[in-house]
This record gives C-alpha cells, structure tokens and sequence, in this order.
C-alpha cells in the first residue's frame, strides 16, 4: 500500500507540479504532510493555490515579509536555515507584504522558555493602528510553563487571545516544534494546534461582539472588522521560531 507521502505526492504530479514560490509542489505536499495535516483530496487542499512564505529558501524572508508599517525586514528577525528566528525585541512584528481575506495559513512554531509570541490575520497598517493587535485576531503562541502549573485557558496557546479559550492543553514542551493551522472562510475561523481543533468562531457574530465587548478590545474600534489584511507574527520580545510557513487563498 502507498503511504499518505506518496499518494499525496502522486497527486501534485497529476495536477502538474504547480510552483510553491521557488519550490516545488512536491516539497509543498511534504511540507504538508511534515505538518500532520494529512492526505486530503487536490479539491480540499487546493494544492495548486498553496504558496511557501517560508520554507527555507534563499531571499523568501525579504520577498514574502517586512516590519509592521515598515518597508524592510527588521534586523530581529532573521532567516535560520529552515526557520525564521526573533534574535531580540524592538524591531516590530513581521507582517506579509500581501493581504490576505479567506485563506488558510499553516506553519510550525516553537519558543524560548517562557516565551510569548502569537500569530495575528487580517491587520491594517493603517497609520491610525500603531500596533497589530488594535486590529488583528491573534493565535496565541506561548510556553505554557509561563503559567507555573495553573493555565489560563484564554491566554493558553492555540486561544483565540483573550476571547476563546481551546477545551485544553495541546501544546508540546519547549524545543519541540508545534503544528498550527487558521483558515479563515466567509466571516468563520477555526484554529488547531498538534491536530486539534482549538477555537470555531465567526468574526461579527453576536456571541464574537459579546466576547469583544467584555474585553480590552472593546476599546479598539478597528479590532477584528476589517477582513482583510496582513498575517502576522508578534516579536513580544521573546525568542521564537517559524517554518515551514504556508498559504493557500479561499477567495
């Protein structure tokens, strides 16, 4: 019998080896397939939509990325072989240079002892939001250690920061790389971490104002209204690590 890795592969090569940034499609589906998402059907995947934003190659940090409000890639962050690495707090987050509507994201993350960091979509850089999280919905990535034995689920990594907490614990222990999956599609957002699902929300639903509402963010006009916008990842000051960075448009 054919494993899942070959009949994935087997399946790229029927649809033509459609180019994943300066990689292959056969290295997309094994990007794939590293991040434990599993063999679906080219139609679930849509395989031919899906773009590397980082998978290690040369010049793809600078190409698909750039600081927050800025037109370069901060001095913090640097490319490390297969990842994408904060070396020191300051520079800003790492934004897309392209925006994103509907799309799925998937990447691998892990972080410093202790360390925090997240994953933000749909954030303006509109001159009136001085920071990413006035805007953009985030993923929290987090070393759940930093909670010494009693978890605030909100905060946890996999939340949906501050408003949906997972139902528990999927996080693998510091040095170990973590599997993360947003797709976001017509106002819904699913979130998983290590194959699990971790949140089901719709943006603008009366439950999602509700949430809104009783937290900081009620103070932010433009948080999670936009619908578009950049992907982020947080420099919150704290090493942490990214790769195997992918893409693909629902819209």
């Amino acid at each position: 019998m054919k494993s899942p890795l070959t009949r994935c592969v087997a399946t790229g090569n029927a649809l033509g080896g459609t180019a994943l940034g300066v990689a292959t499609l056969g290295i997309a589906v094994l990007g794939l397939a590293v991040l434990g998402l599993g063999c679906r059907s080219a139609r679930d995947l849509k395989l031919d939509h899906w773009t590397g934003l980082y998978t290690g190659a040369p010049g793809q940090l600078e190409q698909n990325f750039k600081g927050f409000q800025q037109d370069t890639v901060p001095t913090t962050w640097r490319a490390e072989g297969d990842a994408i690495t904060l070396v020191g707090s300051g520079g800003g987050d790492l934004v897309t240079r392209e925006d994103f509507e509907d799309f799925e994201l998937t990447l691998e993350w892990k972080i410093a002892p202790r360390g925090n960091s997240g994953i933000m979509f749909h954030v303006s850089e509109d001159p009136q939001y001085s920071e990413t999280y006035f805007t953009g919905p985030e993923m929290q990535v987090l070393d759940n250690a930093l909670f010494d034995g009693d978890v605030d689920m909100l905060h946890a990594a996999g939340a949906n920061y501050a408003l949906h907490a997972p139902p528990a614990d999927y996080s693998l222990p510091v040095g170990e790389w973590n599997r993360a999956r947003i797709r976001v599609e017509d106002g819904r957002v699913q979130q998983w971490l290590n194959g699990q699902l971790c949140c089901d929300y719709v943006l603008g639903s009366e439950d999602w104002k509700k949430r809104v509402t009783a937290s900081k963010f009620g103070a932010m006009p433009g948080y999670g209204v936009q619908g578009h916008g950049k992907i982020v990842l947080q420099d919150h000051g704290d090493q942490v690590w990214y790769r195997n960075i992918a893409v693909s448009r629902l819209d």
